[in-house]
Order: C-alpha cells, then structure tokens, then sequence
C-alpha cells in the first residue's frame, strides 16, 4: 500500500486495450504521472475474448487513419517494448455479391490508398488463387487488403502496458474505482477500494462498464453514456488436415476472410477455422430488470447460442466447405459494447469539465493503437490531429435514452457490414424529437431523416412514389426521390419553398462584454445591430473549428446559431473560452424556437399578404414582426441562395406559422422542401457543410474562408499567429469547386480522390447534383498549385474516374448574389 500513487496528471479507469493505449501515448508525449486503474487483470473485460482482426478497412476516413495507425504501431511494437506477440499479417479476402458492394468496396480502396494503404480490387478468379478453399461461382468480386491479419490481444495490451511502465506511467491492478469527486478549482478525486487518488482529468475508458461509470459525472455536468451490451459470438473449430497440409506446404496461413453481405467472417486460427458472424437475430444483455449487469464479469462468458447462427453458419459452409468437415471446438460469446452508430466513444466528455472518454468501442484492438493516440492528443494538446468529429461523444446529444440505444445497437450489430447508402434513412430508433407540425409533414408526403434525433422531411413523395427502404439501397442518384428534388429545387427557383427545419442549435448571448468576447474569439467581425453574419472560430493552428450565425439584437445581444449536430459541441466551445469573471450570460435556447425556411423569388409576395414588417430590408438584416398575428423574428438570409427569410417562432407556434405560410404560399406555386433539395441548393452556391467541407482537416485560409479572418483587429484570436504564418508561406491546398465534365450514375461521396495523371492530388468533401445548374457538382480540397479555374482534374466516384473542370471560389448559381439580394 505504501506505494499506491495519491497524486497524479491523468487518472484512467479501465484497463482494456484502449485504456492501456491511452496511458502508452500519454507518456509518449512526456506524461508520464499517469495511474491506470483496472479492477481486475488487465483485458478481463471485452479485450480478453476479442478475436483479434486487424483491419484498415472502413468507410469513414477517421477511422481509417486511427485503425492504420494502429497496424503501423502494432508491427514495431514488440521490438520496440521486448514483448513478444503473435501477430499474424495474412490479408484479407472481402466478397462482394453485386454491383453496390463493388461501389463501396471502389470507394473505400480510393480512400485507403489515399492514406497509403495497398487496397486493391480482384476478380473471383484472384480471390480463389489468394484463398483455395473459397467457392467463388456466385459473387461479383473482392476487395484485398494485404496488411490485414490478427493479434493476441491479451500479448497486446501487455506489451502497451509494459512500453508504458518503461516511460514511468503507472498501472494498478485489482483496484476498483468506486466514483469520482470534482473540487471547484476543476480537479478531481478518483475514489477506489485502495485509497483516493488526486488528480487534473479522469478518463472513462470502462467498455462495457463506461455506462455506470458514466453515472458518477452526472453531479458534475454529465449525462447517462450512450451505449447497449451486445452478444458476440464465434466459435473454433477443431483442426482441419486439409487446411494444415496447406499451410506446411505454403509456410502461411490463408488470407482471413469476410463475406460482408452474408455478415460473417472466417479466419484461420493455427490449423482450424475462427467463424464470426454479426447474426440479424442478434441479442443485447443487461438492458431489462430481470437481466442486470453484475458488479463484476471479468473474464466471464455468456452461456452458448449457436442456434441463433445456424443460417450464417449453413451458408458459411457453402463458401469455404472444409469449415463442414471439422467439429466445433470452442464457443466464445462474450460481451461487446456497443454505441448507437457502432462507433466509438472517444474525446471530451460532454458537459463535463478536465473529463475525457475512450470507450465503447466495438473493435478494440484494430482501433486501440489509434484510439490511445487520439485520446492522448485531446488531452494532451486539447485538439487532435486528424478530425475526429465520427468519434467525438458529443455527436449524440439529449435525445439518446435506453429505448433509443437499444433499438440503434440491435440494428447496427444486425447490419455491422451494411452499406451507407446517400438516400437511405435507418429505421430504428426514430421520432425522439418532432416538430409541431410533424404529422403535417408526414401527410404532405414528407420522407423523414433524423439529424440530432429531430425529424426533417428529406423530400416528399407524391401517391405512387416508391418509399420502400429498398428503393434506397444505392450509391446511384436516380430514384424515386430524384424526380421529386428536381421540382422541389425548381419551385424554390421559380416560385418559393417552404422547408419546416426544427433543431436548429441557437444561444443567447447577452450581457455587459458580450461583444468583445465574439471579437476576441471568431476570426472575423461580427456584425453591426439589426444584422446577421458568419462567424469563424479556429484553434491554435488555424484550423476550422465551428461555423455560427451571430444575429444581434442589440449592443451585447446576440443569437448564435449553429447545425443541429453541433448543439453540445459548439456550446462547449464557446463555454471554453468564457473569462471567469464574464458579466454575460450564455443559455442554449435550442428547445424553445423553431424555424421554417421561405425562400424563392414570391417569397416576398407571399410574406407581404400576412404581415406589416418591412420587407424592403436588405440582405443579411433581422426584425421582429407579426406575421398572421404570430410573433416572428424574420431573418433575411437563405442556404438556398435564392431571395428568402428564415421565420423564426416560439416552438408552440409553430403550426400557425406554418399554416399561415403554406396558405399563403402554395396558390403562388410554393411547394414544401426537403432537406435533400437543401443540400443539392446549398452545394450551388458553394455553400460549406459543417464536418464535411468545415473540419479541424483544414485550415480557414485552405477552406476558402480568408474573408471571415481579420489579421488588422487587435484581439488575439485563436489561431491568428498560425494563420499569418500560413499566409507568409502559401497554403498546402486550396478549397475548389468542380463540375463533373460528364457525370455519370452517382454523385462524388466524402473523401473521393482527385486525380491528375496517375497521383492523388485531393479530395472531396461533398458532392449533389445541381439542379438549376444541370450538373453534377462536387466541393474539396485541392493541391494549391492546381488550383487554376479553367483547368481538369479527374473525380473518383466508386472506382470510376470522371474529368472534372475546376471553378472559381465562387457560386455556379447567380455568382453575383443578384437574386439574393433581390
């Protein structure tokens, strides 16, 4: 006991893969008074029983660099700490079965080998040659991964744990945290069976105990973590003779194979297979009251249910026959935790001061390297290197109760290999937050999508459109929903558009001061009384933090308004940089106003029959106003960019102002809109989307943003220094608009590669097809010195390479802002 640590920099509670990996990268970056806390032995919670796969796949560009970075780490990790560990490097085999999962797997080999991984497509032929026992008659293709392969993950965590003692950091085992005290100063006080521990941050990393964990923090700021328990299963075969002679012949296992549409994978495992399906007919423990989580599972095991696997085990057989002629040798269902989205739970902890979360991931080991890294740079620097916006605990907000995350973690376990489709919309887990005038919505034909748990109208259908969730399951623009955006763009072109956007996130700002603290925060002005602007915040390396309209009302009076999304992020950017002392106050106002979006050139004869405002005032002005004898705050700006006004309201008047509008609208040839129509719209006059073309990837000056950065004020804003510096030097890349010279079936998705001649040159941030323009539009970045209007590049979109010409940073549609400004 006399050793037990009573101080230190950064207390971690779990010791799985992740918390292990967190406490190795802070002492990487010199923190080394570090104390991991596990209860048990290290990895007796979901690392201990994990299978071990190591891919670098994925579809989302985060995880893909965190899951890279982890495979580079764990190649040198042995000789690097003197562990010894079994990794197997064998490559991966991913069968597709049609036309879509070769599009995903196009992308996803455009992305990886953007960030230096050798993924590569093969014909049926190739993948039987890689792997001899596969039956390849009835599948479309594959995708190969050869740095692919499986770990130890028990030698794993041990060899970080033991790199991390080398540099200092300390590990406590058989120690339980029993809760947490925060003192007013922000620091904490880590309770535990051994004694308090004195410390600045705490970090959540418990897996599938970070829920009761999480509870501890609610006095504090915190909410209830959300997460559900998955079953997994896997089992071991007994050896295969026919599968040993080969590998003594070969001197190399086969490569680990998935078949993603099937949803299992097979991996050879010493001479026997490992088969691991993520089964629809899945199960969630410790979610009802006759089924409580114990204090303790450690090392612990559910009882066996291979009769829930019997079809994926069945078809398995067909695929690779030899897993038929060898008995089960071990069953393995254990537990794995799982988030609403599959992804993990990984940086500040939301509403929660010098707290930090690194858990409930669902893979682990291939993402521990990354993770630890990650989370060490949050708490290290306070930002990360890669955006990390995928991952971040503040991407879910108040609408995540436990019917929520049940429902989302069944689904996504169910579809763990399911493909992201740009129209689709995932059924579970809906209608958390509804707007007034919700079932109006619906009964106009409105195809809803959730964004921060509130439901939007995507487009509206007409009688005899297909609505199926089948319809959706493609990568292709054409469906029924294309017909019906093309006139809803063309009614807000010709006519108007009414779009009902609940959930905007919105704060008041108001006080003695509260002006000069948006001079000294944004990178721009701010603008005058009686007016709307953009604001831009930047961290200290100039990078693109957040995007807020700031209406002022008055001297010190604002409304900051940011995506829906961004409700809890941008709050606590802002109560980041609050002086102590502010005499201001900053609320979040998100549940008490709503907005609905009139835009299109009779916009104003439609407002001029229900209300006395003046409807002279110039673009980007603001007033309050009775509209139909409602009170509104008409705000003169559109995302459209056509002449329009967001009518803002109290949330309980709502449907008046709704009705009023719709009645007045729709014999002037206005029609509802949907958020689809938005974007294709928004991407026209290039428009930027938040975490997509504005993220911590970029910096202001390389998203195209020098305008909204004053350099001549005096305040120090965040990233000034940066950005000068930046200027001085030039920039790396440069924020493009393009067009597809002939546009094929699909738009450019997230992060599709640029090409001229045979190198990757950028990337793209957001694609739709523009509809007043005619064209396929795509928004990126760019290499600085090919940034020259008039020239070509070529769009990777799922494998395919369209000539694309390059545009002036500025709108296609009405670059003059004539029509906005009407």
């Amino acid at each position: 006991m006399s050793d037990f640590p009573t101080s230190a920099r950064v207390v971690i509670i779990g010791g799985g893969v992740v918390g292990v990996s967190t406490l190795y990268h802070l002492a990487k970056k010199g923190w080394t008074d570090c104390v991991l806390l596990e209860k048990n032995e290290l990895t007796a919670g979901s690392t201990w029983h994990a299978a071990g796969n190591c891919p670098s796949f994925s579809t989302s560009w985060a995880v893909m660099n965190m899951q890279r970075y982890s495979l580079g780490l764990y190649k040198g990790l042995a000789a690097e700490v003197d562990y010894p560990m079994n990794y197997h490097v064998t490559g991966s085999i991913r069968l597709a079965h049609g036309k879509e999962r070769m599009q995903e797997f196009a992308r996803a080999m455009g992305m990886g080998n953007y960030q230096g991984l050798n993924l590569r497509l093969l014909t049926p032929e190739e993948a039987q040659e890689l792997h001899p026992f596969l039956e390849t008659h009835d599948i479309k293709g594959a995708l190969y991964d050869p740095d692919d392969g499986d770990i130890d993950p028990a030698q794993l965590t041990q060899a970080l744990a033991k790199g991390a003692r080398q540099m200092g950091a300390k590990i406590e085992r058989f120690c339980s945290a029993t809760g947490v005290t925060q003192h007013p100063n922000g620091t904490w006080t880590v309770h535990t069976e051994k004694g308090d521990i004195d410390c600045e941050i705490v970090v959540n990393s418990a897996g599938y105990y970070a829920q009761r964990v999480g509870e501890w923090f609610k006095p504090y700021g915190g909410r209830t973590v959300p997460m559900v328990t998955m079953s997994h299963q896997f089992f071991l075969t007994e050896e295969i003779p026919a599968l040993k002679a080969w590998t003594e012949a070969q001197g190399h296992k086969v490569p680990l194979l998935r078949d993603v549409d099937v949803s299992y994978y097979l991996r050879q495992d010493k001479h026997g297979l490992n088969l691991g399906p993520y089964e629809p007919n899945c199960k969630a423990h410790w979610v009802t009251p006759d089924d409580p989580q114990p204090d303790d599972f450690s090392f612990q095991l559910y009882p066996d249910d291979l009769d829930r696997l019997e079809a994926i085990i069945e078809d398995a057989m067909a695929r690779v026959p030899i897993l038929g002629s060898a008995g089960v040798g071990r069953v393995i269902n254990g537990p794995i935790p799982y988030a609403p989205d599959g992804l993990p739970l990984l940086g500040p902890m939301p509403g929660v001061k010098n707290a930090f979360e690194a858990c409930v991931f669902t893979f682990g080991i291939t993402q521990g390297g990354g993770a630890g890294k990650v989370a060490a740079e949050w708490i290290v620097d306070g930002k990360t290197e890669w955006d990390m916006w995928s991952c971040d605990p503040r991407r879910y907000t108040d609408y995540t109760d436990h019917d929520y995350c049940h429902q989302k973690a069944v689904e996504t376990y169910g579809h763990e290999y399911g493909m992201h489709f740009p129209h689709h919309a995932w059924p579970a887990g809906r209608d958390k937050k509804l707007s007034p005038v919700h079932d109006r919505i619906k009964a106009l034909g409105g195809q809803m999508g959730a964004y921060n748990g509130w439901e939007r109208a995507n487009w509206f259908a007409k009688e005899g459109d297909d609505t199926s969730e089948a319809a959706t399951q493609t990568w292709d623009r054409a469906g029924p929903w294309q017909p019906r955006i093309k006139e809803e763009c063309e009614a807000v072109r010709d006519a108007a558009g009414l779009l009902d956007l609940p959930g905007f996130s919105r704060y008041r700002l108001q006080g003695p001061g509260a002006a000069d603290f948006l001079r000294g925060l944004c990178t721009g002005g701010i603008p005058k009384v009686g007016r709307i602007g953009l604001l831009y915040f930047a961290d200290d390396r100039g990078r693109i933090v957040t995007e807020m309209s700031a209406m002022r009302l008055d001297e010190d009076f604002f409304f900051l308004i940011t995506a829906a999304v961004a409700q809890w992020h941008d709050m606590e950017w802002l109560q980041k940089h609050l002086p102590e002392a502010a005499a201001f106050t900053l609320t979040d106002v998100t549940k008490e106003f709503s907005c609905q979006i009139l835009t299109g050139p009779k916009s104003r004869q439609i407002l001029a029959g229900l209300t006395d405002a003046d409807l002279s005032l110039p673009w980007l002005t603001h007033q309050s106003a009775q509209l139909d004898g409602t009170w509104v705050q008409l705000v003169r700006v559109s995302f459209a960019g056509e002449l329009g006004w967001e009518v803002h309201s109290k949330v309980e008047d709502t449907p008046a102002v709704y009705d009023a509008l719709l009645r007045a609208g729709t014999p002037l040839g206005m029609k509802p809109f949907g958020m689809f129509a938005l974007n294709a719209l928004r991407m026209e006059k290039g428009y930027r989307a938040w975490k997509g073309d504005l993220s911590t990837d970029y910096s202001m000056l390389e998203g195209g943003l020098d305008r909204f950065v004053k350099f001549d004020k005096p305040q120090e804003f965040p990233g000034k220094a940066a950005l000068l510096a930046e200027k001085q030097r030039g920039v790396a890349k440069r924020f493009v608009t393009l067009t597809l010279d002939q546009a094929g079936p699909s738009d450019a998705p997230y992060m599709s590669t640029l090409w001229v001649g045979d190198q990757v040159v950028g990337e793209t941030t957001s694609g739709a097809w523009g509809y007043r323009v005619n064209k396929s539009i795509a928004l990126g970045m760019l290499r600085a010195d090919l940034a020259v209007p008039g020239a070509k590049v070529e769009v990777d979109i799922y494998g395919i390479r369209y000539p694309a010409t390059i545009h002036a940073d500025a709108p296609l549609w009405d670059p003059e802002n004539a029509r906005i400004r009407a």
